[in-house]
């Protein structure tokens, strides 16, 4: 497995509030970046595609309120992979996130995915980041 990261980055939100926001796939599209194209959701799935990278689905399997969201796989995906929401309240008004990706990925698919990836991730906290709630 290929474990890939996002830097933690701190929220003005509480943990409930982004626990809330990030537990509906339906959400998700007001934080995906310009790249994300074709994308469908309902509250516990989604499906889209990274131009140039890869065509993706997800689902929701576990939550932890207020603390963690474990999403796996989806659909017809090029590699098997799980992705965690991990939420840390700071205090009643700011959070800690950090997201990781879990990738099964061959040393080629490595190589060409693990960078873009990466900021596909980042990319997401700094939508979520300015979000308004």
């Amino acid at each position: 497995m290929t474990k890939i990261e996002s830097k933690a980055r701190s929220i003005n939100q509480s943990s409930e509030v982004i626990f809330n926001f990030l537990s509906d796939f339906n959400q998700f599209e007001h934080l995906m970046p310009d790249k994300v194209i074709n994308w469908s959701s309902s509250s516990d799935t989604c499906q889209f595609t990274i131009s140039g990278i890869a065509s993706l689905g997800m689902k929701i399997v576990e939550k932890q309120p207020f603390n963690r969201i474990h999403m796996t796989h989806f659909g017809n995906v090029p590699f098997n992979f799980d992705f965690e929401v991990q939420i840390h309240a700071v205090d009643q008004t700011k959070s800690q996130v950090q997201l990781v990706m879990n990738a099964e990925l061959n040393a080629m698919l490595k190589m060409l995915a693990v960078k873009p990836l990466g900021d596909f991730l980042e990319k997401l906290l700094d939508q979520l980041e300015t979000h308004t709630f």
